[in-house]
């Protein structure tokens, strides 16, 4: 999903990328991109951009708005629990997949500059690794833990995809029931998925099979059953 204004400009374009949902056991991890031209990057910080996580549900859906409305471009990718679990079969870590999904926003939005959120222990293999995948060559990638804490424009980004992902999970829930948060430190997520297992000997499509989590309750409540017999 993309948009963009579509406005010619020779201003430097800077990006932010950060993530949603990476350690859910249920929903999908989401990631996004958002573009401002320099000499507008100071608007976000005189809106409150932080970090996702510092701001309440209505802060970030209002800020969204915001963001969209006012920036240069952006682009989310949904990322959902089959396509997470499938890169097991393509044996790929969590965090290529990621290294991906963010190479295919920058390769689409085509920034001067980028601040990532780095998701690797080592902040400059993330970046090397994405490098590798772009199909140009922008002037710096940045790639630091807590960017979001950091960069004004990646708080962005985070506030984008977690505004996305609050919405899929409220849906989700409206047609599943209520499942909490999908964290796995979450009780209601895991009674929920334990019920639902247990009741249905199936996985829903929003869980991530893959998760130790899933599996532990797979082992736990289906111990005499063969895990191929019922995972979908």
């Amino acid at each position: 999903m993309t948009s963009s204004k579509n406005q010619v400009t020779k201003q430097e374009l800077i990006c932010g990328i950060d993530e949603a949902g990476r350690g859910p056991v249920l929903g999908p991890m989401v990631v996004c991109g958002v573009c401002f031209n320099k000499s507008k990057l100071n608007f976000l910080s005189k809106i409150g951009v932080k970090d996702s996580k510092k701001l309440s549900k209505k802060q970030r859906s209002e800020l969204a708005k915001l963001i969209k409305n006012n920036c240069e471009n952006y682009k989310v990718i949904i990322v959902d629990a089959q396509e997470i679990d499938a890169r097991e079969q393509k044996r790929i870590t969590l965090n290529r997949l990621e290294e991906n999904k963010m190479a295919e926003i920058i390769n689409e939005l085509q920034p001067d500059v980028v601040y990532i959120d780095a998701a690797d222990v080592n902040e400059e293999r993330f970046k090397k690794s994405i490098l590798e995948k772009l199909s140009y060559s922008p002037k710096k990638i940045i790639s630091k833990h807590k960017a979001d804490d950091l960069f004004p424009i990646v708080s962005a980004s985070s506030i984008i995809a977690k505004d996305l992902r609050d919405n899929i999970i409220e849906d989700l829930k409206k047609k599943y029931g209520d499942f909490g948060s999908g964290y796995p430190s979450d009780i209601r997520s895991i009674e929920y998925l334990r019920e639902w297992i247990k009741e249905k000997k199936s996985v829903p499509h929003f869980a991530r099979e893959t998760w130790e989590t899933t599996k532990k309750i797979i082992r736990e409540e289906l111990s005499n059953t063969k895990i191929t017999d019922f995972i979908n």
